[in-house]
């Protein structure tokens, strides 16, 4: 009997260790770009890991450009839940050294160290981590998981070859690539390229709706991940990894990869902040915003990813 143990423990060990050299591989395709004042703070606290998702619409793999998508992506032990919460980046903020001002203005300030001290100061939820991708790793993201199907409208549809048009460009990529037959609609097979256009639309309904969009697109693409990483890792590792960085550290990763069950096993559920009925058009200093009631959305936060 203690050979038997012995050999499955000889068995696992040896099967973590091959497991951190292929993280420890692939984590070395990103780029790490650390935070020194959150370096020390653990990556989960209170049973919750918070990390900030941004998409930038920067051209390249760096920090220019605009926060384009916010959305907070919490697994939570506490309610069992994984959670997909957009922050509407027309909320007027408190912005820690300067005026108040939108949410993304933070990001313009001061990248990512001062948007997740924004969200802290504002919200009361503990941020010290992010991912940040460019317009080509999420169409990577997509097209590696095999695409996405939605339902879209042919409102949508002309808006998605609409947004293809730049894309095109920018990707030297010849005039008409990609586009949607012009009198689509209904549920739509969208490869990359596309679903990076649909969630870019702002021009149907408000920026709730746009938020929106793009949790679908981020929902699907997850329920994608592990037929992807089987069938077409080269495509994951190329497309998406070379273009992403984050202040997440090679054994944060790692412990990541460990928990990765929990995105089969608990609940996704998807939000958007500020909530329905906690804001009101407003304008200030000249600028449009979103005043919000910060004490009904922390009790949000608090509650359903903490339980409390």
């Amino acid at each position: 009997m203690k050979k038997i143990i012995l050999f499955f423990a000889v068995l696992a060990a040896v099967l973590f260790a091959g497991w951190y050299v292929i993280v420890a591989g692939l984590y070395g395709k990103l780029t790490y770009r650390p935070i020194e004042s959150v370096s020390a703070a653990p990556y989960k606290e209170e049973g919750v890991i918070n990390i900030l998702l941004i998409g930038n619409d920067s051209r390249e793999n760096g920090e220019d450009g605009r926060s384009d998508a916010m959305i907070l992506l919490s697994v939570s032990d506490k309610t069992k839940t994984v959670h997909m919460t957009s922050l509407l980046r027309d909320m007027y903020v408190e912005i820690p050294g300067h005026d108040g001002n939108r949410l993304n203005a933070a990001y313009s300030y001061g990248g990512a160290k001062l948007l997740m001290e924004t969200i802290e100061k504002n919200l009361g939820i503990e941020v010290n981590r992010y991912a940040l991708v460019n317009f080509e790793a999420f169409a990577s993201l997509v097209d590696a998981a095999g695409g996405v199907d939605l339902e879209l409208s042919n409102e949508e549809v002309q808006l998605v070859n609409g947004y293809l048009v730049e894309y095109n460009q920018l990707t030297n990529r010849p005039e008409g690539t990609d586009y949607l037959d012009a009198s689509a609609s209904g549920m739509i097979h969208l490869n990359g390229p596309q679903a990076l256009a649909y969630s870019r639309n702002r021009y149907i309904g408000t920026d709730f709706g746009r938020t929106q969009r793009q949790r679908k697109v981020l929902a699907a693409v997850i329920r994608n991940l592990p037929k992807a990483l089987l069938n077409e890792p080269a495509a994951l590792i190329d497309g998406v990894l070379s273009n992403l960085t984050t202040n997440l550290s090679t054994g944060e990763v790692f412990s990541l990869s460990l928990q990765a069950w929990k995105l089969l096993g608990y609940d996704m559920v998807q939000s958007s902040i500020p909530l329905e009925g906690t804001w009101k058009n407003s304008t200030i200093r000249g600028m449009s915003v979103l005043e919000v009631d910060y004490d009904a959305n922390r009790a949000y936060l608090k509650s359903a990813l903490y339980d409390e």
